[in-house]
């Protein structure tokens, strides 16, 4: 027995309307994607992790209790912060983070709605 259904080319062609997918449906498909991609590194998750445990954070402590240069840590910390998950600021020659735990939510309803 067959369970797969057949498709038609005309289905699958690249301009083919995507039935049932509504323009705010593409938006926060498109933005889970970015999320997810921006957790598709373990030291980005580990940074994220360590940042919902401790609430806020100096970036040279994070580099501190993981085994990667400062510098990669930072790089880490950038494309987190470039998609929402966490924020920081400036205090002098320290860079203090915490995470958006509003956009964490999102995130979490977004994958949810999976």
């Amino acid at each position: 027995m067959n369970v797969h259904t057949k498709v038609e080319p005309a289905d699958c062609s690249p301009d083919a309307p995507v039935r049932g997918m509504a323009v705010s449906d593409e938006k926060a498909e498109r933005r889970l994607a970015s999320l997810a991609k921006a957790l598709g590194h373990p030291a980005r998750v580990r940074i994220l992790k360590m940042l919902v445990a401790d609430d806020t954070c100096i970036a040279g402590e994070l580099a501190d209790e993981l085994p990667l240069a400062a510098s990669t840590v930072s790089q880490h910390l950038k494309i987190l912060k470039e998609v929402g998950l966490i924020k920081g600021e400036v205090d002098g020659a320290r860079r203090c983070y915490c995470v958006d735990r509003s956009m964490l939510a999102h995130f979490k309803a977004l994958v949810e709605a999976l």
